[in-house]
């Protein structure tokens, strides 16, 4: 049944079973930073390419997110999103077009942000964990001295990398004790869709203005040295796997295709799923008649009467600098301020102004009343 072997099952040659253990960089950097962020990135364990880890340098900061981050009456402006804010309201879910009001809080402030200890990475690593007992136990039950090594060194190599990119992430803190305006931040999707986020200072501070700083637990002349010994160790382990027994090269084979599959199902998930930020309490905002709308015009009007405040759009130059708009937004600021948004009794849902936002920008845009019949 093996005649296509050429020479049958004992001359069958797996040399090519190294490359297996370097396959899948793209499914371990989906989530590398925050792997390392874990005590569990400590434990000796088979990792799918685990060179994609070993890098001259680490990387100083969280990833931010494309986005306007503006103060919605402090007027402070950043040109993205940090990682963490982004995560903590979830908004890759906002569609195009969409206003949506969320507000958060913190009962301990203390707390720290950190990686979720029975998260996906969390079983990653058991398994992991799992695959190079059960090839120890193998490798010495077959008397397989090569494959042994070849298990020990590539193990050992995910401790040796996890000493040398663990870190911390300590947000930054606010201070000052001196009066100032409310924390409440809009951010602005480059699709279109508006984040109305209603907090204190202090969270703004930690979520949206201070840098998401990676503290990392070793120098960085000393994560150099350790990425050198992370490399020879690489180069080793697959020497060794390359001379290991048909029969242990097998197993290995079948333990890296199984957590490659892992992997880029884990890569898959939610990025929320990995982080712990259940220091942070987020309460979204219901109003009558949803959060998705028609238009550009329509999303903006519906943020700025939640906001009841215009200077952020003049800072961000979200809206057309024109004069028509010029008038359009000093009477949308007015509609608002005089008619805030009201909860309904009956249906607990809050309740925008009654404007008619797109008569009033045609009349701004062209005011001859007999054009307007046109």
């Amino acid at each position: 049944m093996l005649e296509f072997l050429r020479g049958g099952f004992d001359n069958l040659q797996l040399d090519i079973v190294g490359f297996l253990a370097i396959l899948g960089e793209a499914s371990v950097l989906a989530n590398a930073q925050v792997s390392t962020l874990s005590k569990f990135t400590y434990l000796p364990r088979l990792l799918p390419a685990p060179q994609a880890l070993i890098r001259t340098s680490r990387p100083e900061k969280l990833a931010p997110t494309t986005g306007k981050v503006v103060g919605a009456h402090s007027g402070g402006i950043r040109d993205h999103v940090n990682h963490i804010a982004h995560i903590l309201h979830n908004g890759d879910s906002l569609p195009a077009y969409s206003t949506r009001c969320v507000r958060i809080t913190k009962d301990d402030t203390k707390a720290q942000v950190k990686a979720r200890s029975t998260g996906p990475l969390t079983w990653l690593s058991i398994l992991g964990c799992g695959m190079s007992i059960a090839l120890v136990v193998l490798s010495v039950v077959e008397h397989d001295g090569m494959s042994l090594l070849a298990t020990l060194l590539l193990s050992l190599l995910s401790t040796i990398i996890g000493i040398g990119s663990k870190w911390s992430l300590k947000l930054s803190k606010r201070k000052g004790v001196r009066l100032v305006p409310p924390g409440d931040v809009v951010i602005i999707y480059p699709h279109g869709a508006f984040l109305v986020v209603k907090c204190d200072e202090y969270i703004a501070r930690e979520l949206y203005w201070a840098p998401e700083e990676c503290k990392y637990n070793v120098e960085i002349l000393t994560y150099r040295v350790i990425s050198l010994t992370g490399t020879l160790m690489l180069m080793f382990g697959v020497i060794f796997l390359a001379n290991a027994s048909l029969t242990l090269q097998l197993y290995i084979a079948g333990a890296y295709v199984i957590l490659n599959a892992a992997y880029w199902v884990v890569a898959a998930f939610p990025k929320s799923w990995h982080w712990d930020l259940s220091s942070f309490k987020v309460e979204r905002e219901s109003y009558a008649g949803g959060e998705n709308y028609d238009n550009y015009t329509e999303s903006l009007w519906k943020a700025i009467a939640i906001t009841q405040s215009i200077e952020w759009v003049k800072i961000s130059r979200t809206a057309p600098v024109s004069k028509a708009w010029n008038e359009w937004l000093e009477k949308a600021a007015q509609v608002a301020e005089e008619n805030p948004c009201k909860r309904d009794e009956k249906t607990g849902l809050l309740t925008f102004p009654h404007w008619d936002f797109q008569q009033a920008l045609s009349e701004f845009i062209n005011p001859d009343p007999a054009a307007n019949n046109v």
